[in-house]
Parts: C-alpha cells; structure tokens; sequence
C-alpha cells in the first residue's frame, strides 16, 4: 500500500512539454516553484498522491543492454537522491527526455510535475521519493461571484481537475541497483501505439514480487479454464465449479503450492498435466516465470475475484448464478421439445 499521510512535499518544479512530432515546442522553468500557500500544498499532496493508493502493481526501470545508467530516468533521478540541490537542474533534462520521446501523434501536450517528497510510505515503509507527474486532459470550469445584490458567473478554461491524475510515477529511494521501486499510472493514451509513459519514457519491467505472482497465478488459471479445457470439451458448469474452487483456495490460503493446487482443485491427472504444460507456455510467451511456490497478496486476489464469473448464461432468457455444489445441477436434453435443459435441487427458497 502507498500511503502520502506523513509526506511532505520538499521540492516542486514546473515544465510545459509540446508534441514534438506535432512541431510543439517545450518551455522549461528557470527554478523551482515555491509553495507558501498551505491550502494549495495540501490539494497538491492530494493531487499527486492519493492516485496511488489503489495501485498495487511494483515495477523496476531497466535497459535493453541491462546497463541501468542509460535508461536516462534512472539517471537523472540517481542524481536527485544523491544531490538534493541538483534537483531543479535534473527536472530540467528530464522535461527535455520526455520531450524528445513525445513522437507519437497521439500524445498531448501538457504540464510536467517533478517533485521531491520526504516520507512516502511503501508497504509499511518509509522511503523519499521522486514524483514525476503530467496532466494532458483540460477542463472548463464555472466561477460564481457576488457582485453587491446579484451574482456574476465567470468561466476557466484549459483548467486542471486534482480529482483526475492523467500521467503519474513515483519512484523511491530503494534497491536503487536494481533499479529502483517504481509505482505509475496511465489514464490516457492507453492504446498499444501511445504507451510512451510506461514504455519509452520510463523503460518499466514488472517485479516478480507476491502480488504479480498471485495475480498472473489467477489469470493463467482463468485462461486455462476457459480457453484451454475446449480441446477437452468440459462442460461449462464444470468450468465453472473449477474457477469457484480456485478462487476459494486462494481466498483460504496463505500460501501457494502448485502440486497442492493442482490434486485440490484441478484433481483429474490429464487436467493438472494439461494446466502445467499450459502455464509453462504462457511463461515463456510473455517471459513472466511463475514460481511454483509463494506468499499469496490478498490485494491480487480481490483484484481477479473481480473478474472470475461464476454465471452460466442460456440464451438471452436466463443467468445462473453458481457459487458451489456443482452435483446440485444436471443438464440434459428434452426431445419433445428439442432443447437443452438445467435442472437444479434445492432445499429452500430464499
């Protein structure tokens, strides 16, 4: 979890970024802006920070030569953390970095943040952090003043909404060999073209940590239930009892083992055989391994609970609703009527 409760905002700098493919120009600052206003630090602090505390994927910055010194954000952010007063200079190259990655016609032009922050909280931790922000998206907004006896409406436009963060990364000052741990968010350009952000700006990799294990664990498994058990033709209630099981399992659970897993859940041998063979195939299409054993994050468990549907849908007249006990439902086929049916035993009705 990130929490900004404790932080205080130490530095702030401010840059205009253009589209450079567009032939928009950038305008850097020539020093940092000072906040005095309380009211004003407080909204920022909200602004930039509480964005975060819903994000549970860790990444770390990398190079394609594994070298971390030419992946320029990790440069430049080295040098913040190891010289305070280099701050503003820094912002500086990485305002024009973010320009010179800004080519892609989908990209907007905007206001970049970078900050400096004292006492970020990570996961129960409390580390400084660089924030890097963007706003691209603008809005109008309405001003009612009162002028003696009447009211006068006023309008702002090009205004930025606080309740909206469009672009946003922290990095904190830990495991800085290997590259630091990074939090980010992307509302906008989110289409596989304009990931600039993530991509090319900030060079991002996924940690391997508990929560991504958890939550790639689960979506392979979906995967499998739905897609890979076609070939086996498993009946959809079946299907669905699997996915209930999981998610069970992984809700009772501290801890997953995959052979557990497997003669728990799965049970049939032809299916634990074909759900290992179709995990290890996604780990080497996506280059993601999936360790057979780890602590499971009840923050990735809610996250896939989500999207694990438990509905057996007939046509467009019914939506049955299964949670467990799949020897309480039979399917069948009536011949006089020439159509599939569910019957369903029950003790009450609620």
């Amino acid at each position: 979890m990130i929490s900004g409760h404790q932080t205080t905002l130490q530095q702030l700098a401010v840059h205009k970024i253009g589209n450079k493919l567009q032939d928009e120009l950038y305008a850097l600052s020539n020093q940092r802006t000072e906040i005095k206003d309380e009211t004003l630090n407080t909204i920022l602090l909200e602004y930039f920070l509480k964005p975060f505390e819903k994000v549970n994927e860790r990444y770390k910055m990398h190079h394609t030569t594994n070298e971390l010194q030419l992946n320029e954000v990790y440069h430049f952010a080295e040098l913040i953390f190891n010289d305070a007063e280099s701050f503003h200079a820094n912002s500086r190259q990485l305002a024009k970095h973010l320009y010179d990655i800004s080519s892609h016609p989908k990209i907007k032009a905007g206001e970049l943040y970078v900050t400096y922050f004292k006492e970020v909280q990570l996961d129960g931790e409390m580390f400084d952090a660089i924030g890097i922000f963007k706003s691209e998206t603008k809005e109008t907004y309405l001003k009612v003043e009162k002028a003696d006896t009447d009211f006068a409406l006023q309008y702002e436009q090009e205004g930025i909404n606080v309740k909206k963060l469009d672009k946003g990364c922290l990095i904190f000052n830990t495991q800085r060999e290997h590259g630091y741990i990074v939090a980010v968010i992307d509302q906008t350009n989110r289409s596989t073209e304009a990931v600039y952000w993530i991509d090319d700006f900030l060079k991002l990799k996924i940690l391997n940590d508990d929560y991504t294990q958890t939550n790639n664990t689960l979506q392979i498994y979906k995967n499998f239930v739905t897609q890979g058990l076609d070939e086996l033709e498993v009946p959809k209630t079946d299907k669905i009892d699997l996915l209930n099981r999981s998610m069970k399992y992984f809700k009772e659970k501290d801890e997953f083992n995959l052979d557990e897993f497997a003669n728990e859940v799965i049970v049939n041998p032809v299916g634990v055989e074909s759900f290992k063979k179709f995990k290890s195939e996604y780990e080497q299409e996506y280059d993601m391994p999936v360790t057979d054993s780890f602590q499971i994050n009840n923050a990735a468990v809610k996250k896939q609970s989500r999207i694990y549907k438990s509905v057996l849908k007939l046509d467009r007249n019914f939506h049955i609703y299964i949670h467990g006990n799949n020897d309480l439902i039979e399917r069948g086929f009536d011949e006089a009527t020439g159509k599939h049916f569910y019957k369903i035993y029950f003790d009450k009705e609620a």
